[in-house]
């Protein structure tokens, strides 16, 4: 029987290359989208205490990047 308190097996990252392209074109396309609707978010609530443009576009591209992969 093996032991792996002391070194568990690591892992294997499940985002390889092809991933990552993916991710990239869609957090490019959505940044502008992204921009658009927190300028209409920060003019209708007033505040900056929002998440921004990126954080917001890198959110949309993790959620939808894993869909196409999962098909």
């Amino acid at each position: 029987m093996t032991d792996f308190t002391s070194n568990p097996p690591r892992a294997r990252s499940k985002r390889g290359t092809e991933f990552l392209l993916y991710f990239s074109l869609i957090f490019v396309l959505a940044i502008p989208f992204a921009t658009a609707f927190w300028l209409l978010d920060v003019f209708q609530k007033q505040t900056l205490n929002l998440h921004g443009p990126l954080a917001r576009a890198w959110a949309e591209a993790d959620r939808i990047t894993p869909l196409i992969f999962s098909a």
